[in-house]
């Protein structure tokens, strides 16, 4: 029997459900901002290079997210989640490792 995964802190929730519903606006309000993605290596700061990068290539091509672990990080308000990834992009599990900072995403890691 496997066991249950830690919670996800409510703004990574928040995040989640952002992007499984395809709402750009819900998924921007989660970031702090001067908050960023790194895709590896590509990072992309502040609310308009989110959105960009977001746009071609999160929400725009109707990712969805199954988390399936959450482990937490090194530091408080760091977690990271396992999920299955669907839509028109990249299919498959990737890691998604989050720092929170504020309530805040200050950043978000795609890191395999």
């Amino acid at each position: 029997m496997s066991a249950t995964p830690p919670p996800l802190p409510p703004v990574v929730r928040a995040f989640v459900d952002a992007a499984n519903a395809q709402d750009t606006a819900a998924w921007l309000r989660t970031f702090a901002p001067d908050g960023a993605v790194d895709d590896w290596g590509r990072v992309f700061t502040g609310y308009e290079a989110l959105r960009g990068w977001s746009d071609a290539e999160f929400i725009g091509a109707h990712v969805t997210l199954d988390v399936t672990e959450v482990s937490a990080g090194p530091d408080e308000g760091d977690v990271t989640v396992l999920a299955q990834v669907g839509g028109d992009g990249f299919n498959g599990p990737s890691h998604f490792a989050f720092t929170v900072r504020e309530g805040l995403i200050a950043l978000m890691r795609i890191t395999a």
